[in-house]
């Protein structure tokens, strides 16, 4: 929650701005999560964001540490969903038709990325990143002082009938394949001691243990940013326009009329990282998965843990005193008005799932989730400029994602090999 310790940042100056080792943009989980990577390991690094620290997605997000979320949302199960779930506005996922035209070619990357075999790489290669997170969100959570914000207690995902059930089993299979372990529960009475009050329709779920949640992702990121500030990073306000490298530096320019030079610079801007790249010709399929959520204030519901109902594409999480609602996917883009009733419809369906649901004194958000149409996060170095590094991309998963893309930067700036494939997470899978 804010409070007068929120971190601050000072304009970028016009004139005289220094040369940086590392500039990172922007200020979000991953921005953060990387600046601070890099200032433990002894270097000089300032961040630049445009609006303020944790402005996007990372402010009001469900708080989730979703470390079994590996499958992608691209795959064939979601493209025969797709018709249905398209002809509801309000469903849990839209596409807002004044956005179609420019979405094209996210939805052509989106149809390839759901064979079969792409299917395979992706979920193989999201696993080992997820592999690497939970470790490395332990250690910036301790490096920064705030090991309190962690929750255990697991997931609940809830299922509205058994043919519901038994449609997700593959995907179980797939997830047990690589080490996540789980417990299907059947019965209302059996669901009911993991979370009391869900209504007696509800008969079928699976508890995931090793998924943890965040106090408040808002907290989380205002920890990073004064861990970087106390380790001498720098915190700037302003809106980087464009990338141009050189032999030995590259040149951000600011809207705001400044010009920083830096030895290496990280974009790691989230829904707004399409621009920067577009200064070095590389347009990537970017888009963002909007979602909207509504936190209720303290003793709106007795949660016991985040539970998500599968078949709506929303979750219900504990954050801060209260309960957090929200969820679903609307390709929107960033420039579109929030539409509301999608933030209302995830309340109406959480109150009929939750009778004892207090749904009043609520405060809505909407977020733009930066989206790749394979699932999988931009992560290294940009094809052409190895000054310039990609971290960005990475949908729904930015918070749990966040320490590892980190790790895997820090390897790129320090030349080493990664500890996984980088591959599948390289700009140039889309630059053909």
């Amino acid at each position: 929650m804010s409070n007068v310790n929120d971190p601050v940042l000072t304009p970028v100056p016009v004139a005289d701005a220094p040369l940086v080792d590392v500039l990172v943009i922007g200020a979000g989980v991953v921005g953060l999560s990387v600046a601070l990577e890099l200032l433990l390991q002894g270097r000089q690094v300032a961040v630049l964001e445009r609006d303020a620290v944790a402005a996007g997605a990372s402010r009001g997000n469900a708080g989730a540490l979703a470390y079994a979320d590996v499958l992608p949302l691209a795959s064939p199960r979601i493209l025969r969903q797709l018709p249905r779930w398209l002809l509801d506005p309000l469903g849990p996922l839209s596409l807002p038709p004044a956005h179609l035209p420019s979405l094209l070619p996210w939805l052509w990357q989106f149809w390839r990325a759901s064979r079969p075999a792409q299917v395979a790489a992706s979920t193989v290669a999201q696993a080992a990143l997820m592999q690497r997170a939970g470790p490395a969100t332990l250690r910036l959570l301790q490096a920064a002082g705030a090991t309190h914000l962690l929750r255990e207690g697991g997931n609940l995902h809830l299922y509205d009938s058994e043919s519901s059930w038994r449609a997700s089993l593959p995907g179980w299979a797939v997830r047990q394949a690589h080490g996540i372990d789980f417990e299907h529960v059947r019965g209302a009475a059996d669901l009911s001691r993991w979370q009391p009050g869900l209504t007696p329709s509800l008969a079928f779920g699976t508890f995931v243990p090793g998924w943890q949640t965040l106090h408040d992702p808002q907290d989380w990121v205002h920890h990073l940013a004064r861990a970087v500030a106390g380790r001498g990073g720098i915190l700037w306000r302003g809106r980087a326009a464009g990338l141009r490298p050189g032999d030995s530096s590259v040149a951000v320019r600011i809207e705001e009329g400044a010009t920083v030079q830096a030895r290496h610079v990280v974009v790691a801007a989230g829904a707004w990282s399409a621009t920067l790249t577009a200064s070095l010709g590389q347009r990537l399929p970017l888009d963002t998965e909007r979602g909207y959520n509504t936190t209720l204030p303290p003793g709106a519901f007795d949660l016991h843990r985040q539970l998500t109902f599968v078949d709506h594409g929303f979750v219900v999480t504990p954050i801060g005193g209260g309960v957090r609602v929200g969820g679903a996917v609307e390709l929107g883009g960033v420039n579109a008005a929030p539409n509301w009733r999608r933030a209302d419809a995830l309340l109406t369906k959480a109150r009929r799932f939750l009778p004892a649901l207090k749904a009043d004194g609520g405060s809505r958000w909407m977020g733009c989730r930066p989206s790749m149409p394979d699932s999988l996060p931009v992560i290294g170095a940009a094809p052409g400029a190895p000054r310039v590094l990609y971290a960005f991309g990475h949908g729904h998963l930015g918070l749990t994602q966040a320490a590892a893309t980190a790790e895997l930067v820090a390897c790129g700036l320090r030349g080493q090999d990664w500890p996984l494939d980088p591959a599948p997470f390289g700009a140039g899978r889309f630059l053909h």
